[in-house]
C-alpha cells in the first residue's frame, strides 16, 4: 500500500483532563500518515485522483483546534475518523498526537498516542 505522510503539523489546542489545559491551551503536533493506491494519480499527474494535503491539513487543524476534548485519543480519533468520512479512496490511517508539554512532572521529551483505524 502506498502512502501519504503529513509530519509534525503544529497546532495550539485546549484539550486535557484539568482545568488549565482547557483554560490556557497548549501546543500540539500531529503526523497523518495515509495508506491508499497512489497508481491512478501517478499516471494521470491529477489531483483529484489522489488526496488534496491542504484538505488533511485543513480538517487536522479543525478538530485540534476546534472542541475542548480531555484526552488526546479523542482528538486522534475523530481526526481519523474525519479524513476517512472525508476521503474515500483512503483504506486506512495513523494518527500520531504529541502533546510536547504536558502537566505531568518529570524529564521527557513529550507524551503522545499513535492509532490506526482502516475502513
Amino acid at each position: 500500500m502506498d502512502k501519504i505522510l503529513l509530519n509534525e503539523m503544529e497546532f495550539y489546542g485546549y484539550h486535557g483532563v484539568f482545568k488549565e489545559e482547557n483554560k490556557l491551551g497548549q501546543r500540539f503536533r500531529v503526523s497523518v500518515e495515509l495508506h491508499l493506491d497512489l497508481r491512478k494519480s501517478g499516471q494521470s499527474d491529477e489531483l483529484e485522483d489522489s488526496v488534496n494535503y491542504a484538505e488533511i491539513y485543513s480538517i487536522t487543524k479543525s478538530v485540534v483546534e476546534g472542541e475542548t476534548m480531555k484526552l488526546v485519543e479523542a482528538v486522534a480519533e475523530k481526526i481519523s475518523s474525519n479524513i476517512l468520512a472525508t476521503f474515500k479512496i483512503v483504506e486506512s490511517c495513523k494518527i500520531t498526537l504529541i502533546k510536547p508539554d504536558p502537566p505531568i512532572p518529570g524529564h521527557y521529551q513529550s507524551v503522545a498516542v499513535e492509532i490506526n483505524r482502516s475502513r
